[in-house]
């Protein structure tokens, strides 16, 4: 284990465009706060509630008074209308990306899907993000193609230990990924979605070496992403406290992410459990041929959404 320090391990980021989905609540908004306090010159916190946002921002504001600007950004992943919206206002206000992390998810849902058709989960946590990625690719490729100081760019993708609920057999059904896939239980679902975005990020690494793109496990952290267990399965209502008494609060929870933002040590194409710890994933996390299949078919999905 890494031993990391926000306040004293990250470094100055003037000058650092950043953009953060679901900045509005637990590990999201922990990201922001820490890294508003190392001058960047402009965060984006992406979310779906203005109203939410702009109170996560002015509770930023609050504890970090010096905190460089922070705009709200509309993003609700599970409709790739609102993602493309959000991409266009991202690039109206800024030709620079340094560092996109997908930090956004949900868990353990009912069956049910995104506007576009897809698994809710996977079509959120990994079509959202995938299509958000692919939208602001050509500005991070910019900003990594300046060498006038040479920049560190980085897209760092929240996974989750649940990666290894997949189901070997039913991986990447795409057919029935197209569907609410109710046939297998949601924390298979939310499996699938988790490995898929330790695949993603690493085919993200190899076809784009000049960006660096890690995927992390935050370890078990009490956020609100819980209390979908419980909607899926309300039997576990009566043991959340019980691991509740386990579980890292937010503020560590944060660490993993924080550091695969900001660590020279950080490799891209890795899957880091906390903080910084190599080779813990699945042994389908790491199969490459998997991961470009879902490469290849998330950008031809993508591409029919683009024309």
């Amino acid at each position: 284990m890494t031993s990391f320090n926000p306040d004293r391990d990250i470094p100055d980021l003037s000058g650092k465009v950043i953009l953060v989905t679901g900045g509005n609540n637990g590990l999201g908004k922990e990201t922001v706060l820490q890294l508003s306090k190392h001058n960047p010159a402009h965060i984006f916190l992406g979310a779906r509630s203005e109203a939410k946002a702009l109170e996560a921002i002015d509770e930023i504001r609050k504890a970090v008074p010096s905190a460089a600007k922070i705009t709200f950004l509309q993003l609700d992943l599970a409709s790739f209308e609102s993602v493309k919206k959000a991409a266009s206002s991202f690039l109206a206000q800024s030709s620079q990306l340094h560092l996109l992390i997908n930090n956004a998810g949900i868990m353990a849902t009912p069956p049910g899907t995104t506007t576009e058709g897809y698994e809710e989960q996977f079509g959120t946590n990994h079509m959202g993000h995938a299509l958000l990625t692919k939208l602001l690719l050509p500005a991070l490729k910019e900003t990594a193609a300046a060498t006038t100081p040479p920049q560190d760019v980085r897209v760092v993708t929240l996974s989750s230990l649940s990666e290894g609920w997949a189901p070997p057999a039913e991986t990447y059904s795409f057919d029935k990924l197209k569907t609410d896939f109710a046939s297998i239980s949601t924390t298979e679902r939310y499996g699938i979605s988790k490995i898929a975005n330790v695949h993603y990020a690493a085919e993200l690494a190899r076809r784009h070496p000049e960006i660096r793109s890690v995927s992390v496990h935050p370890g078990l952290v009490n956020t609100g992403l819980m209390n979908g267990v419980t909607i899926a399965r309300p039997y576990l209502k009566c043991i959340l406290p019980i691991v509740g008494l386990f579980v890292t609060q937010v503020a560590s929870g944060a660490k993993n992410q924080l550091w695969a933002a900001t660590s020279q040590d950080a490799k891209s194409g890795e899957f880091y459990h906390p903080v910084g710890v190599l080779g813990k994933g699945s042994k389908l996390s790491k199969d490459e041929k998997l991961a470009k299949e879902l490469w290849e078919w998330t950008d031809e999905e993508l591409a029919r959404y683009l024309l």
